[in-house]
């Protein structure tokens, strides 16, 4: 993943560097939320025997391994600039390429199902990479793209939870380029590229005190420190504050959501 060109900042590297130890585990936190809602709308699209699949920002493989494993697919290209946590697969039916998906040398044939989850929010010219994506489709292929929406209370401006979500999101962009403001227009960008039975949704999963998407942000905002202190919308014992408020019996948030579009190639 790469940053944005005012960002100067690339995921992977200014922040959320692969080689820390916490970071599968950050992960994999998300991936038990979120893997079984992905799995099912896949599997719902005809992911199976006989498909060609690619996984855009392949992570630590949890989804690759589906398809392989419960899906069937013929064969599945697990695509990231860091693959160090993929090491463990291996056979014919898999292939590891460790590039940028913004690499305009990138040729990866034609795909039956592609997916990119949490990917194209973090990268510059998404909308761009949308199209290059529709054109890897084979005829009936599906394009499924999943990327973080946050549903914010308007009520609530003030309290430490709030503040720092609020200073993660800014520190995101100003670090390493991530945007979400045109998530919600996922489905018109697949119907502009012209494909069909285009639909969406939203999904956003119970935040509740120690579970795997209280651990994701309790890490996620660990991890930020030193960038959410610089907005100056927090200091560390609003941070503190926030973390406990995780962790806590009184947590009643509805956390930011993934929305999910997905479109056919005739």
């Amino acid at each position: 993943m790469t940053g944005s060109p005012d960002s100067g900042g690339h995921y992977g590297q200014d922040l959320f560097e692969p080689e820390h130890p916490e970071e599968a585990g950050r992960i994999d936190a998300a991936a038990l939320v979120y893997d079984p809602v992905t799995t099912r709308r896949l599997r719902a699209l005809g992911a199976g025997p006989g498909s060609r699949c690619l996984e855009v920002g392949a992570g630590t493989g949890t989804v690759v391994r589906w398809l392989l494993e419960e899906a069937g697919a013929a064969e599945v290209v697990a695509l990231d600039r860091d693959t160090s946590d993929l090491d463990t697969l291996s056979g014919p039916r898999v292939r590891v390429v460790t590039a940028d998906l913004s690499d305009e040398s990138l040729d990866l044939g034609g795909f039956d199902l592609i997916h990119a989850r949490f990917v194209l929010m973090h990268l510059p010219e998404r909308r761009r990479l949308v199209s290059r994506l529709a054109q890897w489709l084979n005829p009936g292929g599906w394009l499924v793209l999943g990327d973080a929406v946050d549903v914010p209370n308007v009520l609530d401006t003030s309290s430490a939870y709030r503040r720092t979500m609020d200073a993660m999101w800014q520190a995101l962009r100003s670090t390493i380029g991530t945007d979400t403001s045109s998530v919600p227009a996922y489905p018109h960008f697949l119907r502009e590229e012209g494909l069909q039975d285009v639909a969406g949704e939203l999904f956003c999963p119970p935040l509740v005190a120690g579970g795997p998407l209280a651990r994701f942000w309790s890490e996620t905002w660990n991890r930020m420190r030193p960038a959410l202190e610089e907005t100056g919308r927090v200091d560390s014992a609003v941070i503190d504050d926030a973390l406990a408020y995780l962790a806590s019996s009184e947590l009643a948030e509805i956390g930011p959501g993934m929305v999910m579009a997905w479109g056919r190639r005739l």
